[in-house]
């Protein structure tokens, strides 16, 4: 077999490949595309004040007083109703951490 059909060979491999790949590429399209609009996000309530202020008294209480302050700098206020309300879910998350018994 000369080179020139060796190589007209490896080019409809080449081809055939790139069409298969193309296909896979686009069922995976269409498989993830309709998995994100049947899965719609669903949307928590905003933590309340009154919410964030108990898991932290509750914390304070267990003795991490002042680890709750500390958080509480972190999040720029000096007590918790000065936080900003879009914090509380992280001054959540960041209290959780802290144990529970001392």
């Amino acid at each position: 077999m000369g080179k020139i059909s060796e190589l007209d060979m490896a080019i409809s491999d080449l081809r055939k490949a790139a069409a298969t790949i193309n296909n896979v590429a686009d069922t995976l399209a269409e498989m993830f595309s309709g998995a994100a609009t049947e899965e719609t996000p669903v949307n928590e309530p905003p933590l309340t004040l009154e919410q964030v202020r108990a898991v932290l008294a509750e914390k304070s209480r267990n003795g991490h007083t002042a680890e709750i302050r500390t958080l509480l700098r972190k999040y720029g206020a000096a007590k918790l109703s000065l936080v900003d309300p879009a914090h509380y879910k992280n001054l959540l998350r960041d209290a959780e951490v802290l144990p529970d018994a001392t």
